[in-house]
């Protein structure tokens, strides 16, 4: 079913393309694993200097990993701590240039100096997040913030 595709380089033409691919792998899914499962694919093949795309799920007062594409993982982080932990806690998306340069960050893979997280809402309820990782400093921009917070929304419909 998949193949190898060519990304438009203009962002909006980028996420609108990206959109249409994670719908076309999660179309008639119910399941929420599943979902978040060919998502992260989608957006590890999509995003060339990523080296991890993934979700963290909440559980109680923690975030446990969930669905991924990359190298081993922290298996759990608690609220307000790390990129993910405080994206919960300040409740918004968090675009990090330099990991090194965020306090607490939580380092999983030596090689990662960017980092993005978006938070999943679901009616109010706090269902997650979206991370991903660069192993290029400033990779992830503000157009990526929104197209990426655009593509969650998607996910949770």
């Amino acid at each position: 079913m998949y193949k190898d595709v060519k990304y438009p380089d203009e962002k909006s033409e980028f996420y609108r393309f990206l959109k249409e691919q994670i719908k076309l792998y999660t179309a008639g899914e119910s399941d929420f694993t599943a979902v978040m499962s060919n998502a992260s694919a989608v957006l590890k093949i999509a995003f060339e200097r990523a080296n991890w795309t993934g979700f963290y799920l909440r559980d109680g007062d923690e975030l446990k990993l969930g669905p991924f594409q990359g190298r081993p993982a922290v298996t759990r982080i608690p609220f307000g701590s790390g990129v993910c932990g405080t994206a919960w806690k300040k409740n918004q998306s968090i675009v990090v240039e330099e990991v090194e340069c965020f306090e607490g960050h939580i380092a999983c893979d030596c090689n990662t100096h960017a980092e993005i997280v978006i938070p999943m809402y679901k009616n109010g309820e706090f269902l997650g997040v979206l991370d991903m990782d660069s192993v290029d400093p400033g990779y992830f921009t503000e157009d990526d913030r929104k197209g990426l917070e655009d593509i969650v929304g998607e996910l949770i419909r």
